[in-house]
């Protein structure tokens, strides 16, 4: 017997893809979003008071 002509793509299989495409455009927004705070520099950080924090230079060290 001869087939129906045009293969019907199963409603599993365009839930599968719709996930990945969903998936793939959060994962660009987040790559977008990192990118964008990289670029930024940081802005001063205020006390409850509204003094600025001074960022201490250089890493943290363990006394002792």
């Amino acid at each position: 017997m001869a087939s129906s002509g045009k293969k019907k793509t199963t409603m599993a299989k365009r839930d599968r893809e719709n996930r990945l495409r969903e998936r793939r455009e959060l994962k660009r927004a987040r790559k977008d979003a990192r990118k964008l705070a990289a670029q930024a520099p940081d802005p001063p950080m205020e006390t409850e008071l509204g003094e600025r924090v001074v960022a201490p230079d250089g890493p943290p060290r363990a006394d002792g």
